[in-house]
């Protein structure tokens, strides 16, 4: 089946769901409790943060930002996987064009955006140890603005450029060994040609800014944080690295799923891999549900207000 352009008249089959065979029923918990977990936690950690003025700053900001990406992010997946393990009774999932750009659109913008907002995140824990006296000079809550809408539009930017080029590419194959789609296995479809070699060389652009440019500012940050910790007493290095741990968690859960994923995509794109299935089911399961539990447990000040609000509910 061969298909140009954005005219949503053709289709690509999801062929991931035919390792489900007779499991449905086990696949189905298996996304319905982390998705009704993620829905409630983030859900519970953003409330908290938004409604709690003592929690009103920069740290925390990001961290509902970072929740907020979460949640809309296995919006855009989790319905989606439920509705089609009890559909795939062949192991057979049929996904419109627009909907597989759609969410790849999502999935990829939201992903970029997590990175920079973990970027934001170190940037802020620099400055509030290595900066204290200026920290709330060099960090207004019009600078946070601006850095928030920095980290959720130019995402949105970049990778709408990706989705539209996608979307004009003819296709010469139309069966994706995925449970769910993204932009990189929707060009590797394509019948080549120069077209596919912009989109794909874009793609390549894009995927290395992701993964060196937040990660080496992060690094980068985290340094000059222990070098000064290094030179401060142990009660100043022990604060301020219990407030980095968490953060540094979600950072390294982030880069190993995505790095695995995108590796054994460009590896295995064009054949079926228990390897690649299990990973892209972990590149959703294990970011969505951690993340909630590192900032909801380990930051001392979310949780405090967290536990607080769960026993008003139950003695109401």
């Amino acid at each position: 089946m061969t298909s140009a352009g954005f005219n949503g008249t053709w289709s690509l089959t999801l062929v991931g769901f035919s390792s489900l065979s007779g499991h449905r029923s086990l696949f189905f918990l298996l996304f319905l409790l982390p998705y009704l977990f993620v829905v409630f936690s983030d859900s519970l950690v953003v409330y908290s943060i938004c409604s709690q003025r003592a929690l009103h700053r920069p740290m925390f900001v990001f961290v509902a930002a970072v929740l907020l990406n979460s949640l809309t992010a296995s919006t855009f997946i989790y319905p989606k996987l439920l509705s089609d393990v009890l559909l795939s009774g062949g192991g057979i999932v049929q996904v419109s064009q627009a909907l597989c750009l759609c969410q790849g659109f999502v999935v990829s913008s939201l992903g970029f955006s997590s990175f920079m907002l973990l970027a934001a995140m170190a940037f802020d824990r620099y400055l509030s140890i290595c900066h204290p006296l200026h920290y709330a000079a060099l960090l207004s809550p019009a600078k946070v603005g601006l850095m928030l809408l920095l980290c959720w539009m130019l995402p949105v930017i970049l990778v709408g450029v990706l989705a539209l080029l996608a979307s004009r590419l003819q296709l010469c194959r139309t069966q994706l060994h995925r449970f769910y789609c993204d932009i990189y296995s929707l060009v590797s479809l394509s019948c080549g040609g120069a077209a596919a070699q912009r989109s794909g060389l874009y793609g390549l652009l894009i995927s290395s800014a992701i993964f060196f440019l937040p990660p080496s500012f992060v690094l980068f940050s985290y340094a000059r944080i222990l070098f000064i910790c290094l030179r401060r007493s142990r009660s100043f290095s022990s604060r301020a690295l219990n407030t980095c741990l968490p953060h540094l968690f979600v950072f390294f859960n982030y880069s190993v799923s995505v790095t695995l994923d995108l590796l054994l995509r460009r590896l295995q794109s064009d054949r079926e891999s228990d390897t690649t299935l299990i990973t892209s089911i972990m590149m959703v399961l294990v970011p969505t549900v951690l993340n909630p539990v590192v900032y909801g447990l380990k930051l001392k000040e979310v949780f405090t207000h967290v536990k607080r609000l769960l026993s008003c509910r139950r003695d109401s």
